[in-house]
């Protein structure tokens, strides 16, 4: 998700927004890690929202957290950005909640 922030914010600075939204579209798969970290700004929201919605039913994306769901909408902390994002995020969503003790911790150990 960072990496996502950083680009997106990059993009827009030297114009090649668009041209990062086409290239992200066409992943087969793209993986957003550690969503929930720092907080959105708008202009990442509204990436956020065209990327999913550019992706919609064809193509996978993966999301991780250590936010719970039920937290996200107050995390968007944009009640229509959130509703449309997350509409997109769990309509056709296969959720897998982990639960126990941290893997990194046990292969530590």
């Amino acid at each position: 998700m960072n990496r996502f922030i950083e680009k997106v914010t990059l993009a827009k600075l030297d114009g090649t927004y668009i041209k990062l939204l086409n290239h992200l579209e066409r992943q087969s798969l793209i993986i957003l890690d550690d969503f929930g970290l720092q907080p959105l700004s708008q202009d990442i929201k509204l990436a956020l929202l065209q990327l999913l919605e550019d992706r919609y039913g064809k193509r996978s994306t993966i999301i991780t957290s250590q936010l719970p769901v039920a937290k996200w909408y107050e995390y968007i902390n944009d009640p229509t950005l959130a509703d449309a994002i997350l509409d997109r995020l769990t309509a056709r969503a296969h959720r897998i909640e982990l639960k126990g003790e941290s893997w990194r911790r046990k292969i530590k150990q």
